[in-house]
């Protein structure tokens, strides 16, 4: 077979391998963003701790609770933006994330109640719709996710300023206070949860249409 004349060679037209694509690195489970997460779960067995000694009338000890649970809802907040940021998204993270969350505020929600300063009602109506909402994760997850909407977002930062009133050793004048924010925090709780309640009877109508099952 004869050589490409030697003109056809400087044009570029002589046969080459296609470069390879090189594969993405695989995102460790270890990462800063998971080590956040776990430290979330390590805190909350402390917090809990903090909060129950005395009855929960110790004021130090109310107030490092109070302080447990800020750390804990700020590595909420931060481990996502992390992992969105330095792209450190796993499966673990996905799964442990929403975990961790929901124990932190299961735990300080149940903890208030068990002591007598929140009604069980408001922790039952909040646990219903945070369990609701993660069986319908699964539920519609072969068909796609839903991204957390803003009144996602504000109801998490209203359970934290609405918690955080009750945890602070205040005096029985800041009730008022407590019971406004708790408010805001229920109705944004019962509020978005139907919202997604509606975004995943939709989500999951137009999976089925397409996949035809």
């Amino acid at each position: 077979m004869s050589a490409l004349p030697s003109d056809a060679a400087d044009e570029g037209l002589t046969h080459e391998a296609p470069a390879q694509v090189p594969e993405p690195t695989p995102v460790p489970t270890l990462n800063i963003a998971n080590l956040l997460t776990l430290s979330r779960l390590v805190l909350v067995p402390l917090f809990v701790l903090a909060l129950f000694v005395d009855g929960g009338h110790d004021t130090t000890w109310r107030a490092l609770a109070t302080g447990l649970f800020a750390i804990a809802s700020v590595t909420d907040q931060l481990d996502g933006w992390v992992a969105r940021k330095y792209g450190l998204i796993t499966d673990f993270g996905k799964i442990a994330d929403p975990i961790a969350d929901k124990a932190l505020t299961g735990a300080a929600l149940v903890g208030l109640s068990v002591l007598g300063e929140l009604g069980w009602w408001v922790t039952i109506v909040i646990a219903v719709r945070e369990i609701g909402v993660t069986l319908l994760r699964f539920w519609v997850i072969r068909h796609g996710v839903i991204p957390a909407s803003r009144g996602g977002k504000a109801k998490t930062m209203a359970q934290i300023a609405a918690i955080v009133a009750y945890l602070l050793p205040l005096p029985a004048g800041a009730d008022p206070v407590r019971w406004a924010l708790m408010g805001l925090a229920l109705v944004l709780t019962v509020v978005t949860g139907v919202d997604y309640l509606v975004r995943a009877i939709r989500l999951r109508a137009a999976g089925r249409r397409v996949t035809g099952s």
